[in-house]
């Protein structure tokens, strides 16, 4: 529905969204941060750090803190909005760390069996990812980096 002027309130409000905001730039800023460490720490070039998960800091973990923490601060640490922010973050942080760590791991054993195959036999190499989830001290990063963007933008 548009107003008299006949511009879009939705978009109006979604971009005067002061927690989206700072979720967002929490996780732009994660996404950056990968592609800086692995140019910096690896001395290679990975675009595909810009948007692929796994990493340091962890998107994941900073995109659900600075939803919580700006949610905190915006509605009251004691709301049913903030509680429900941080379960859906904790629910995150916990599937980051854990399950998709544990995939990534059965990734790379299941690629090594396929190289041990593939040397041996002559079938198709195929390779599953394995940067998919994140250790402690990623999750721990993004966490951060997500309460620091919420704290600077709401």
């Amino acid at each position: 529905m548009r107003d008299a002027a006949g511009s879009e309130p939705l978009l109006a409000d979604l971009l005067s969204n002061v927690v989206l905001r700072a979720s967002l730039v929490a996780w732009v800023s994660a996404q950056v941060l990968k592609f800086l460490w692995v140019l910096v720490v690896e001395r290679r070039v990975d675009f595909a750090r810009l948007v692929g998960p796994g990493g340091m800091p962890s998107s994941h973990t900073a995109f659900v803190s600075a939803l919580a923490t700006s949610t905190g601060l915006v509605a009251g640490w004691g709301s049913p909005l903030f509680a429900v922010a941080l379960v859906f973050a904790s629910i995150v942080v916990y599937d980051a760390t854990g399950v998709r760590q544990a995939v990534g791991e059965q990734a790379e054993v299941l690629n090594r069996i396929i190289d041990d195959f593939y040397h041996g036999r002559s079938i198709h190499k195929g390779r599953l990812r394995e940067l998919l989830g994140h250790s402690p001290v990623e999750a721990l990063a993004g966490v951060v980096l997500g309460v620091v963007a919420a704290l600077a933008l709401t």
